[in-house]
């Protein structure tokens, strides 16, 4: 996969791609990542990207001819069947775990990230396949929101990881918040782990992390379980738990919710 990033700020992404998971699937040639400076496409000696908006208003907005002009020289052979073309602007639709998914299943991605009070509308109507947000908050650029991309998508990579586990058991990717976990010691400042987790019953310790796994999507996320794919299983222990909150001492599930958001 290759996935490439315009910013006018490449310092700012080069470090974090350096490091991790993402740098040891890039060493692996899994993915090949290119930062690209925006200011190298510009038209000037000053390297100006960015105007005073058409209509007055506070603020500067970036110019498109950059943009464009980044394109056809990233990728001369132009947009091909399922490559995307993603603009990281705070009216973008939601990113989440789907598109990471779907993004890990192209050959090509481009992240353009935009600056100051934003980006000339010609890019999205005429070079953007698609907008993305990183959630209902403003950050300065667009640099954060594709640095969290590029890691989304790359831990999806078949051998990015060095356990293909790890990835189809996060948080989202069954729809679901992720279920506790806990390492050694079985006891840390006097608190145990849950005994079922050292019982060496495979099956109960599945059942457990399940119904766990629903606890906490119904505790701090309820809406994933509109959106879910619930077996009859899950239904049953959705049950249980909502019985268990008629009964339980406030303290215990004080405690519960505290181990959740650990």
């Amino acid at each position: 996969m290759r996935i490439d990033l315009v910013t006018i700020f490449p310092g700012m992404v080069e470090g974090p791609l350096g490091d991790g998971i993402v740098n040891r699937a890039r060493v692996a040639g899994h993915v090949d990542i290119r930062v690209h400076d925006l200011r190298d496409f510009s038209d000037d000696r000053h390297r100006t990207v960015d105007d005073a908006p058409f209509g007055g208003g506070p603020g500067m907005v970036m110019k498109a001819e950059p943009f464009f002009r980044a394109f056809e020289s990233i990728w001369p052979d132009g947009k091909g069947e399922g490559d995307v073309v993603a603009l990281l602007t705070p009216r973008g639709r939601p990113f989440d775990q789907r598109t990471a998914g779907r993004f890990a299943r192209v050959d090509r991605l481009m992240l353009l990230c935009g600056r100051y009070e934003g980006i000339d509308e010609r890019v999205a109507e005429f070079l953007a396949t698609e907008e993305l947000s990183l959630g209902d908050f403003v950050l300065t650029g667009g640099e954060v929101a594709a640095l969290a991309v590029v890691e989304a998508t790359v831990r999806l990579l078949p051998g990015a990881l060095g356990d293909e586990g790890s990835a189809e058991s996060d948080s989202f990717q069954t729809g679901l918040l992720d279920w506790p976990h806990y390492t050694r010691p079985a006891t840390a400042r006097g608190h145990g782990v849950p005994e079922i987790l050292l019982s060496g019953d495979h099956g109960r310790i599945r059942r457990w992390r399940q119904r766990e796994a629903l606890r906490a999507t119904r505790e701090r996320r309820p809406d994933l379980l509109d959106a879910a794919r619930l077996t009859a299983e899950d239904e049953r222990l959705l049950r249980e738990i909502d019985a268990e909150g008629q009964t339980d001492d406030p303290r215990t599930l004080d405690k519960t919710i505290a181990v959740l958001h650990k």
